[in-house]
């Protein structure tokens, strides 16, 4: 069966560059090995992840992350059965806050700063629906 996977933790410090692309590779890797797809946002430390595949596959992706000592407060925003993957061509996208795409963390968020905790799924949905759409945002 194929779900979908919204959740959303805070980073446990200060990520460099380096950091960020660690954590994308290794996610690369994972997702790959798992046979699961989706992205990977991150805005002022704070990750937002869809991830799609089989249901077993991504619940051991999620427990893996609650070990992972560069998270803490780790939620589940979102969990359902889907029909096929939207993300299916990327092992995993990254949507990193830059200037260049700071525009679509705001329009999406009931504040100034972009707080995944407080979205709707519908909101969670439509966020990545555009993240989808407008691949240019992938750096």
């Amino acid at each position: 069966m194929l779900v979908h996977m919204i959740y959303t933790s805070r980073s446990s410090h200060v990520l460099g560059p380096a950091d960020i692309k660690d954590i994308f590779a290794v996610s690369q890797r994972n997702n790959s090995r798992a046979g699961t797809t989706g992205a990977l946002c991150l805005h002022n430390g704070i990750f937002v992840q869809l991830l799609e595949g089989d249901r077993p596959a991504v619940n051991v992706l999620y427990h893996r992350l609650l070990k992972d000592s560069r998270h803490r407060d780790a939620a589940i925003l979102d969990l359902r059965e889907i029909p096929y993957r939207r993300f299916g061509t990327w092992s995993m996208g990254l949507v990193a806050s830059l200037e260049s795409n700071g525009q679509l963390f705001l329009k999406y968020s009931a504040s100034a700063d972009f707080d995944p905790y407080s979205m709707t799924a519908v909101t969670l949905h439509s966020f990545f629906d555009e993240v989808l759409q407008n691949v240019r945002w992938l750096e």
